[in-house]
């Protein structure tokens, strides 16, 4: 039996019920002391875990350049370090690196020009007015394609153009963009700050928001290239792909995903429109490279991005963003010394068992349920049992030995790992998908799931306290990582992961009566969402429809990990230890996973973009729905945290 309870009961508040806020009673020692860094918008659990990541990765990368004899892996890890990190160098070149692009960019002479000038940026690393991802093809998944989307905007979102909320936002990013364009001695920054925010604002006018674009089933258009061509009429793609060094049969197929979005955004490139274009594409170059120039630059991008939009008062050390640099660019190198250094073989076997266990109690629950026929049920279970789970790191790691990279030169750099990384990402269309390729480094504190792959995948820096412990009692790791691992099985049967079948292809496995079943209750989730005001942002609420696939997530994982915890016990009852109950420690650890504190400013942003519900929802609107919480703590009505059981949401 283990000793350890895994719940620090120091952290609990006593003042503070759990049948009122389980939140603030699993955390309230440590919401109380505890104060945002200054250079965070937010701080917690995910966030603490990170920067001891953080710090091993440091460490690897310091061993990597002090290396008497490095590898070339080494090398460039160190050189790509030593480069970020010599402020001298970047500080004495000022904005010159950029100058060349910027200068091409605003010289622009024709509409024509123009768009052979943004191929070029593109491929250097400049964001677009579209976007190219590659991704497994939704009605064949075994092959790569070429998904493109919406893009061109440097709010966060659409919204941020057209809500009174942001008024104040849209006037100190008009503002921010004068002050940059000053910095890189554009010629009429005023009226190019101007001209680039009306276009940006004709763009998100085009924009589908952020529910809308969640919808998989609608944004999965399958084209061809000339059907893409005959979509947006007068642009010339084939000279984009060729400044870009994109082959034109790379997108002999695509899919065009915000259809008519593309369309309005591609047909505001025209004559009247090439001033603004001109100056929104320096934008890009100069915003999207300022945090490598000089100080004056980075000061100005952080002003806006970091403090105005996510109230963040101090820019992080540079090494600390040295780190994340390097991560972005060559996470896998570092990741394979990260796991060689600190991921335990025994994490891997007891998060194989966990894992084995959640998909028995998925596939229990799934017999069960009331509102699904047997039709579909199988067609459930077919999927449960084709799901691929990747932990800890992957099994074979990317080859970076076609990049070279220079102690001196940031900039150049960083062109070259735009360069080598839309290489790897092209070369992929047309080929069969690599499913033992990772969207994650192992040294990355989070979770997710594929639905084109039906896999679930848990890097090796999340399988630690408090979510994963590997000397503590079951009851704090199914209430962990036992509750993270059901939310990404979870995910593989929410509202959109749902519309895949076990091979990862988008098909309809369901009867129409199931689908309609399925989506009253989750009509049902989104309204009581929709009522939820964080403590953080008072007068905004969260977007339940936005967040309804992590939502079910969360609803489906902490559900199914307290019966594989049952389950675990094999009719045994669970030990108390430290005065608290198996079911107790159950709660507790989910709660003490969700320990944040965010700032206004960030609370309001989230609110807007991010899928994830806040925190303190995750948490407690969660087990509002869950009989065994209210048996637990014996709740109440009156209770903060009680809710009727004619009204409590059961999915999966």
């Amino acid at each position: 039996m283990a000793s350890s309870s895994g719940i620090n009961i120091s952290e609990l508040n006593p003042a503070i019920r759990p049948q009122d806020d389980l939140y603030r009673h699993a955390n309230g020692a440590w919401l109380d002391r505890t104060h945002i860094p200054d250079d965070r918008s937010r701080y917690g659990t995910f966030l603490m875990l990170a920067e001891e990541s953080e710090k091993a990765v440091h460490t690897i990368i310091e061993e990597a350049a002090a290396a008497a004899e490095p590898s070339p892996i080494e090398q460039n890890i160190g050189a790509l370090y030593a480069s970020f990190m010599d402020e001298d160098a970047i500080e004495a070149r000022g904005s010159k690196p950029i100058d060349a692009e910027v200068a091409e960019a605003l010289s622009a002479a024709s509409v024509a020009e123009f768009i052979e000038v943004a191929g070029r940026s593109w491929r250097y690393g400049a964001s677009g007015f579209v976007g190219l991802f590659v991704n497994g093809d939704f009605a064949d998944p075994d092959r790569n394609i070429a998904f493109v989307t919406q893009a061109g905007l440097g709010l966060p979102d659409e919204s941020y153009y057209r809500e009174e909320s942001f008024a104040e936002i849209r006037d100190a990013y008009v503002a921010y963009i004068e002050r940059i364009f000053t910095l890189a001695r554009v010629d009429g920054a005023a009226e190019g700050a101007k001209l680039v925010f009306d276009l940006e604002t004709e763009i998100a006018s085009h924009h589908w928001d952020v529910v809308a674009s969640r919808d998989w089933e609608r944004m999965y258009n399958m084209r061809t290239f000339a059907e893409f061509e005959a979509l947006t009429p007068g642009f010339d793609w084939t000279s984009y792909l060729e400044a870009a060094a994109i082959p034109v049969e790379k997108l002999s197929e695509l899919v065009v995903t915000q259809e008519d979005a593309i369309a309005g955004i591609i047909g505001l490139v025209d004559d009247e429109h090439l001033a603004a274009w001109r100056y929104w594409l320096a934008l890009r170059i100069i915003s999207g490279s300022a945090s490598l120039l000089s100080r004056a630059f980075v000061d100005e991008n952080f002003a806006f991005y970091g403090t105005t939009l996510s109230g963040t008062p101090t820019l992080r050390p540079r090494w600390k963003r040295g780190v994340s640099m390097v991560e972005g660019a060559l996470g896998e190198a570092v990741g394979e010394v990260y796991v060689a250094k600190h991921f335990p073989q025994e994490a891997k076997r007891r998060m194989d068992v966990l894992v084995a266990n959640l998909l028995d109690a998925y596939r229990e629950s799934i017999g069960q349920l009331t509102w699904m026929s047997d039709e579909t049920r199988a067609k459930a279970l077919e999927k449960l049992a084709l799901f691929t789970p990747k932990i800890g790191f992957p099994s074979k790691w990317r080859d970076y030995s076609a990049l070279k990279l220079s102690a001196s030169d940031v900039i150049a750099n960083c062109r070259a790992i735009a360069d080598f990384q839309q290489s790897i990402e092209l070369d992929k269309i047309g080929k069969p998908v690599d499913r033992d390729e990772w969207e994650m480094t192992p040294q990355t504190v989070n979770a997710y799931y594929n639905p084109s792959l039906n896999e679930i995948v848990f890097p090796a820096a999340i399988l630690q306290p408090p979510f994963f412990y590997v000397d503590a009692d079951d009851a704090a790791n199914y209430g962990g990582i036992g509750a993270v691992i059901g939310h990404e099985i979870g995910h593989g049967f929410d509202d959109n992961g749902s519309k895949f079948d076990g091979t990862g292809a988008m098909v309809n496995w369901w009867t129409d009566a199931d689908r309609e079943a399925f989506e009253k209750l989750t009509h049902s989730l989104i309204e009581q969402y929709d009522a939820l005001e964080p403590s953080e942002a008072p007068g905004h609420t969260v977007n339940g429809a936005l967040t309804i696939g992590e939502n079910i997530g969360d609803l489906g994982g902490l559900s199914i990990a307290w019966k594989a915890y049952v389950a675990s016990l094999g009719g045994e009852q669970p030990p108390v230890i430290d005065g608290l109950t198996g079911a107790q420690r159950f709660f507790l650890s989910w709660a003490t996973v969700w320990a944040e504190k965010r700032r206004p400013e960030e609370a309001v942003r989230l609110l807007s973009v991010d899928p994830h519900s806040p925190n303190e929802f995750r948490c407690n609107q969660i087990v509002r729905n869950l009989d065994v919480f209210h048996d637990t703590f014996g709740t109440h009505d009156g209770d903060g945290l009680w809710l009727d059981p004619a009204k409590r949401v059961a999915i999966w």
